[in-house]
């Protein structure tokens, strides 16, 4: 069969990364809650029939480097055309449990033109969704809760089944606002059938064989200019360390990072052992925190697939913070670890720190479930500023806008601005944080999980560090990790870090 000519391959890459982007754009737009319309905490991606990711949408990119275990969780089911398969569980797949994933098989064309929709030949891929629902039950409104120590403390833990209305059904009935979660669950799966018509549609002009061939092209094309990157770089061991801010005491994480040639190694060992709270991760959150990084350092127009991922090897000792064993909760480790991650490996190659830090809260009673990740700064570059106020690295997200806030909860805005001189000192200065100040309309429970309060982001290469987070309720000071009851009328600030600079101030 004849091989792909360049042209081809940049034809197939654009056609498959337009049905990601698709997908995101049907999944945004059916959505009931306003986390994923608004905000638009969720993903998609495609897969081969050996579920390796053939390409992904530039969304969120915790979820999108941890997609591939999901996929890897339902890999030797018995899959049928038009039976989808639902999972959050951390170690059979997932990341943390408000992330729900749902997995579409996709079949090629029947050969048979009278043949019905529904029919198929072989299996040629999949189509696969996260999303982050507002709420999957637990122990608080929003399923994040600041103190879980057990997995079944923080909501319903879905093993890899298959997805048909009478599950959905039985699902979301341990959820709250189960109707919604049920509109969101049925978006995922109209996302997915957008994907499986574009790769159907691509196997159809091409054939499952040629379809085959192009989508190797494509992760092949991907690893050669991942190892173009990572062979530019010195040969050597760079490292780093850096802290969690656990409630009891700080988590030293350490990180060894190995170039030889074009391979990188990227090695935890010596890192916190698991932690009796939920600043745990499950070891595919890890790597995920570890493939956003890498992408950072090497080039952001390399094609997001498995094949960019395939020269980086990612270790972290077992039953450690960072490769937490089953049961263990892990709803911070997700959000506020995966950022720890990504900072030091960002740090061992010389970059000034952002926020570091999704500054998750959530508020909510029986009626209603609000769930935020807020920006702030990101650490200057040699050759700019910082951006401020911007969700960045494993977030990537947008923000509550005012107008939605209002309409939809009974919370109302009574601060939100740019926390300016938050940003550090330097030749390059770092970006400043947010200010967002929230008064409850009537009683509410509240969960915050933040990091960055005790440790401020450090500047690289003689750049001051930005300035640490703070949170106060009614001008009292609250721990970044903190959870209780907001009565009607009082207010919650969340004033979130700056990033380090670059440089110091004068130089150049």
């Amino acid at each position: 069969m004849r091989r792909l000519d360049p042209i081809e391959l940049q034809v197939i890459s654009g056609a498959l990364r337009s049905a990601c982007e698709e997908m995101g754009a049907v999944l945004i737009r059916s959505a009931h809650s306003a986390n994923i319309k608004e905000r638009r905490d969720a993903s998609t991606a495609l897969f081969d029939a050996r579920g390796e990711m053939i390409m992904q949408a530039e969304h969120i990119p915790v979820h999108l480097g941890s997609m591939p275990a999901a996929v890897a969780a339902v890999l030797g089911e018995r899959h049928r055309p038009g039976v989808a398969w639902v999972l959050n569980d951390p170690f059979a797949g997932g990341t943390h449990l408000p992330d729900i994933t749902v997995i579409t098989p996709v079949f090629a064309p029947a050969s048979d033109p009278g043949a019905s929709a529904a029919a198929g030949g072989e299996l040629i891929g999949f189509a696969a969704s996260r999303a982050h629902h507002a709420d999957v039950g637990g122990t608080s409104p929003g399923s994040m809760p600041a103190d879980s120590r057990t997995l079944a403390e923080e909501g319903v833990v879905i093993a890899p089944q298959p997805l048909e209305e009478r599950r959905i059904m039985r699902l979301v009935a341990g959820m709250r606002q189960p109707r919604e979660r049920r509109a969101d669950l049925l978006a995922q799966l109209a996302a997915n059938r957008t994907g499986e018509r574009r790769l159907r549609e691509l196997a159809g002009r091409l054939g499952a064989g040629r379809l085959r061939l192009a989508t190797d092209a494509v992760l092949d094309y991907a690893e050669r200019r991942t190892r173009a990157c990572l062979g530019a770089l010195a040969d050597g061991e760079r490292s780093a360390s850096d802290v969690l801010e656990a409630p009891e005491e700080d988590l030293r994480l350490r990180l060894r990072a190995l170039v030889h040639g074009e391979q990188l190694r990227l090695d935890f060992g010596g890192s916190a052992p698991q932690h009796a709270g939920n600043l745990n991760c499950p070891l595919a959150v890890t790597r995920s925190a570890c493939l956003f990084a890498v992408r950072v350092l090497t080039d952001p127009d390399i094609p997001p697939s498995a094949g960019a991922y395939r020269p980086i090897e990612v270790s972290a000792p077992p039953g450690s913070v960072l490769n937490a064993r089953p049961g263990a909760a892990v709803a911070a480790g997700n959000v506020e670890t995966s950022s720890r991650v990504a900072d030091m490996v960002l740090s061992a190659f010389g970059r000034a720190q952002g926020q570091g830090t999704m500054n998750n809260l959530t508020l909510g009673d029986e009626g209603f479930s609000y769930y935020e990740t807020i920006g702030g700064g990101q650490g200057a570059c040699p050759d700019a500023d910082g951006p401020s106020g911007v969700h960045v690295a494993m977030s990537n997200t947008l923000n509550t806008p005012i107008e939605a806030l209002e309409r939809e909860f009974p919370l109302r805005a009574v601060e939100y601005a740019v926390r300016r001189g938050s940003g550090g000192a330097g030749r390059r200065r770092g970006g400043d944080g947010v200010v967002r100040e929230l008064q409850a309309l009537r009683e509410m429970s509240f969960s915050l999980i933040a990091e960055r309060r005790r440790h401020a982001p450090r500047g690289a290469a003689g750049g001051a560090p930005g300035k640490p987070g703070v949170d106060t309720l009614d001008g009292v000071p609250l721990a970044g990790k903190s959870s209780g009851v907001l009565g009607a009328g009082q207010r919650l600030r969340v004033e979130t870090p700056g990033g380090g600079g670059f440089g110091a101030p004068g130089e150049g």
